[in-house]
């Protein structure tokens, strides 16, 4: 017999985390509760840690900032391209011109 599968979402994730946490609900009880196995639970606590460190880092990164920043990117990508291109094309043969000395 295959036991279910819950799902949980992110804001769910966080309810149980903060169980924990602030109101300092045992980790096995959480568990028992929710049907979680430990490791589960402390692979959520320890992706909830790394990836909240980054709510103090850019406070000030607006929608707006974001989308300069990837305009910023798109050109210097561009600009990058256009150099490629310049160098293959300096490289690259004539037209009516043979790649080797032998003429058919």
């Amino acid at each position: 017999m295959s036991k279910q599968r819950n799902n949980y979402t992110s804001k769910e994730k966080v309810l149980i985390l903060k169980q924990h946490l602030l109101e300092q609900v045992p980790v096995s009880d959480l568990c028992h509760k929710y049907g979680l196995h430990p490791t589960v639970f402390y692979r959520w606590q320890k992706e909830f840690f790394e990836k909240s460190a980054g709510v103090f880092d850019n406070h000030r990164d607006t929608p707006l900032v974001r989308l300069e920043r990837k305009v910023t990117e798109l050109e210097d990508k561009v600009v990058r391209k256009d150099e490629v291109l310049s160098v293959l094309m300096a490289r690259a043969p004539r037209r009516g011109q043979c790649r080797s000395s032998q003429q058919v």
